[in-house]
C-alpha cells in the first residue's frame, strides 16, 4: 500500500458493563499480554496510520479514571495527530457512539467504528475498511461462517424445545465484525433517522436508509471477547504472532533474518548545584553537588527516555513529562521511564537493547554501572545484559569538563511487534 496521510476519525464503543465476562471490572478493562483490552485495541488503531483522532466512549462516570489511567498512563492521545477524546457512554452501545459522534471534530470524511473488545485488529482490516466506505459511503468488516447455519422454531406448548425450520445457504452469509466504516455524513444521517429502533450494529442504521453496506475482508483473529474463553483464546492467539514474527524471520539454513526494529536516540545535560542529590540511572550516588531539575533530574534516564520515544515515533519527553506540569516536580525519572517502556510496548514496540554514555568529570561511573544496569533493565522489563553504561570525561571541556554540569547520550533499539499490523 502506498503510505497516506490520515484520513479518518476513529469511534471506540468502551462503555459495555461486560456482564457475560463475569469479571469485577469490564471487560474492556482485564488485561491482555499485560496491557489492557482496551489500550491495545486504540493502540492497534493507531497503529494503521489512518486515523487522525480517536473519541472514545465509556460507562458514565469513568471519564476521568479512563483519561488517567488509560489514556494518559499509555499517552495514547500522542498516537492521533488530533489526540485522544474520553466521552460518557450512553445506555445502550447505540446511544454511546452517538454521543461519541457528537465529539468527532469533522476534520475526516471517514468515521471508523470499532468494539474495545477486539484488541487483535491489523492495518488491513482498517484500511480495508476505511477505502471501502470511501467508495460506498459505509462498509463493515466481516468473515464468511465455517459451521453450518440453520434458522429454528420453538415447539408448540414447549418454547424451551425447537426444531430446524430451515437450513440456510451459507455462501450469502457473514459473520460480522468491526471495525466498520462510513462516511460522517452518513453515518450521522442514519444516527439522527433511528428514532426508537435499537440496532446490533451501526451498518443496520445504515440499511435503514436504503443506503448499500459494502462488505470488506475480515479475519478470524478479530475476535470479540465475551466471555472467559474468548480472552483465552486471545492470549493465544496473541502469543501466536510473536512466534509467526520469529519463523518468518528464519531462513532456509534455519537462520533468523533481522527482525523489524527502530533506533532512537536521546541526549540530556543538567547543571550540578549544592543541596540537590546526584540520582544516575536511578542510583543515588553520594555528592556534594546534585542535578538541577523539575524531577529528580537523572540526566541519565531522561536521555534513556527519549531515545526509546524516538525510536517508537512518540515525540519527546519534554511532550510527555512537561517541566510545567506539577504533577512531574520531584518525580522519579526510572518511574518515568517504566511508563514509557508501557507506552512503547502500547504503540507495538519492545525494548531490544540500550547503549549509554555519562559524561562527567565526577564521579566516577565504573563503581556505580552494575547498579545502574540493573534500575534501567528493571524499568525497561529487559535482562541487565540488554543494558550498557559507559562514562566519559571532556578533559576538561565544556560546561562537563569544568564540574558544571553532567551530560549523557542514550541509543536504544526497539522491535515491531505488530505483526500484521503494517501493510
Amino acid at each position: 500500500m502506498v503510505a497516506r496521510r490520515p484520513c479518518a476519525s476513529a469511534v471506540v464503543a468502551a462503555a459495555g458493563s461486560g456482564t457475560r465476562m463475569g469479571a469485577a471490572v469490564p471487560k474492556q478493562y482485564l488485561h491482555l499480554g499485560g496491557m489492557p483490552i482496551v489500550v491495545r485495541s486504540i493502540a492497534a488503531l493507531a497503529a494503521s496510520g489512518a486515523l487522525g483522532e480517536l473519541v472514545a466512549a465509556v460507562p458514565p462516570g469513568d471519564e476521568k479514571q479512563f483519561e488517567r489511567d488509560i489514556v494518559h498512563r499509555y499517552s495514547l492521545s500522542s498516537l492521533f495527530e488530533r489526540g485522544c477524546t474520553v466521552v460518557a457512554g450512553g445506555a445502550s452501545r447505540q446511544a454511546s457512539v452517538a454521543r461519541a459522534l457528537g465529539a468527532v471534530s469533522g476534520e475526516y470524511d471517514i468515521v471508523l467504528v470499532h468494539d474495545a473488545a477486539r484488541p487483535l485488529v491489523t492495518a488491513r482490516e482498517v484500511w480495508a475498511a476505511v477505502e471501502a466506505a470511501e467508495e460506498w459511503g459505509a462498509a463493515t468488516c466481516a468473515t464468511s461462517p465455517t459451521d453450518t447455519v440453520k434458522t429454528v422454531m420453538p415447539v408448540q406448548m414447549d418454547e424451551a424445545t425447537h426444531i430446524v425450520a430451515e437450513t440456510l445457504d451459507r455462501s450469502h452469509l457473514r459473520m460480522i465484525q468491526t471495525p466498520q466504516a462510513f462516511k460522517l455524513s452518513v453515518l450521522r444521517a442514519a444516527h439522527e433517522a433511528s428514532g426508537g429502533v435499537v440496532a446490533t450494529d451501526d451498518c443496520a442504521l445504515v440499511e435503514r436508509l436504503g443506503l448499500p453496506v459494502a462488505v470488506a475482508p475480515g479475519s478470524p483473529r478479530n475476535i470479540k471477547i465475551t466471555n472467559p474463553i474468548d480472552l483465552a483464546v486471545a492470549e493465544v492467539l496473541l502469543a501466536s504472532e510473536a512466534s509467526e514474527m520469529e519463523m518468518s524471520g528464519m531462513g532456509e539454513a534455519g537462520a533468523s533474518a533481522p527482525p523489524a526494529i527502530r533506533l532512537g536516540q536521546g541526549f540530556d545535560l543538567h547543571r550540578l548545584a549544592p543541596g540537590r542529590r546526584l540520582v544516575l540511572g536511578g542510583v543515588e550516588i553520594p555528592a556534594g553537588l546534585g542535578l538541577v531539575g523539575h524531577s529528580d533530574a537523572d540526566v541519565l534516564t531522561h536521555a534513556v527516555i527519549d531515545a526509546l520515544l524516538g525510536a517508537a515515533g512518540l515525540g519527546d519527553i519534554g511532550q510527555h513529562y512537561p517541566d510545567t506540569d506539577p504533577a512531574y516536580a520531584g518525580a522519579s525519572s526510572i518511574a518515568l521511564l517504566s511508563h514509557t517502556v508501557d507506552m512503547i510496548r502500547a504503540a507495538g514496540y519492545r525494548v531490544c537493547s540500550l547503549d549509554t554514555v555519562v559524561i562527567a568529570e565526577q564521579p566516577k561511573i565504573g563503581p556505580f554501572a552494575a547498579q545502574m544496569r540493573e534500575s534501567l533493565a528493571n524499568a525497561m522489563k529487559v535482562s541487565p545484559g540488554c543494558v550498557n553504561i559507559k562514562g566519559k570525561t571532556t578533559e576538561g571541556l565544556g560546561p562537563t569538563g569544568t564540574g558544571e554540569a553532567i551530560a549523557a547520550l542514550a541509543v536504544a533499539i526497539v522491535a515491531d511487534t505488530r505483526g500484521g499490523a503494517a501493510v
